[in-house]
């Protein structure tokens, strides 16, 4: 059985400009030091200015959610994001939560991701989805209405790309014959996809079709101990293999002042653990400063280790 990994995102967005993005890079430096074993980061390349619709789960958003700022908060894109950390760290797995890829075009995206992989000796996991907001893809020139399809597009071109020597495609959306790309990734069959969503059938064929992880989203998400089973199941019926890697959030614990007890949070995550979750994502205070990031992750690191390997 794989060993539990300990995860962490990493703000890329600020509503203010900061003046500077050190801290982030300080953050990411410490955390590879530190024995975290995956950062990851979110993802918008635009915004309109519809965002109650990040709180409506018709339109791909949370019940209850916001969006964390306004139209004009600043956002850094996670691919940029992650080359930069890339060249600062050694061992970190370097992922998205979640990237909007259809936003992309497939074969730049394939090439961008392939050579961030080389860069990073195979570090690289795209976690995916459609995300919420309309107007994002409008001013992309995409149909939103017609985004799972545009992702499951996406994913078919890079993994062709990432997999064959000369690839040949052809669907409504694209068709191109005898295409050559190198570099390939470092990673065997491609950089590894987390496919984001609730449990449906779109979710189960893009998992049984093309992922490595799942990324839990709505009620699902609430209930791992029983979603998990259950997507299982569902993904080895549609002919895919069941033992993909699941992402989940750490329950979270304080004491009588209010602090996260890392202790507490991570004995009481055990059970999604136990149900199959290989990715625990703890969200900490953010620190400023290398030495102070340090010395969080590496009491994360050590007390997630006591509690759960």
């Amino acid at each position: 059985m794989t060993k539990p990994q300990i995860s962490i995102q990493l703000r890329t967005f600020q509503e203010d400009d900061p003046g500077s993005w050190q801290f982030l890079l300080d953050q990411a430096r410490a955390a590879d030091v530190a024995g975290i074993d995956r950062v990851v980061f979110s993802d918008h390349v635009a915004f309109g200015e519809d965002l109650e619709a990040y709180g409506d789960p018709k339109k791909g958003g949370t019940m209850g959610g916001k969006q964390p700022t306004s139209p004009d908060g600043q956002w850094l894109e996670p691919l940029t994001v992650i080359t930069a950390i890339g060249a600062l760290t050694e061992r970190i797995r370097l992922g998205t939560a979640i990237l909007i890829a259809a936003l992309r075009t497939p074969v730049v995206l394939a090439k961008t991701a392939a050579t961030i992989d080389v860069l990073t000796n195979g570090r690289l996991e795209l976690g995916v989805g459609v995300g919420w907001q309309r107007d994002e893809y409008v001013a992309a020139g995409l149909d939103y209405e017609n985004r799972g399809r545009l992702l499951d597009h996406t994913i078919e071109v890079c993994q062709l790309l990432w997999r064959e020597q000369v690839a040949s495609y052809a669907s409504p959306e694209l068709t191109f014959d005898n295409i050559h790309q190198m570099p390939k990734p470092r990673q065997a069959g491609g950089v590894p996809i987390w496919v984001s969503g609730t449990i449906n059938k779109r979710v189960v064929r893009r998992l049984a079709d093309y992922g490595s992880g799942w990324i839990p989203w709505g009620p699902d998400g609430a209930d791992l101990v029983g979603a998990i089973p259950r997507l299982r199941a569902a993904v080895e019926a549609a002919g895919g293999d069941p033992t993909f890697q699941v992402q989940g959030h750490a329950i979270p614990v304080r004491d009588a002042d209010g602090n996260l007890d890392l202790t507490a949070t991570f004995e009481a995550s055990a059970p999604l653990i136990e149900a199959g979750v290989t990715d625990l994502r703890i969200t900490v205070p953010a620190v400023v400063g290398y030495d102070e990031s340090l010395a969080l992750y590496s009491d994360v690191a050590t007390k997630f280790r006591s509690a759960l390997h």
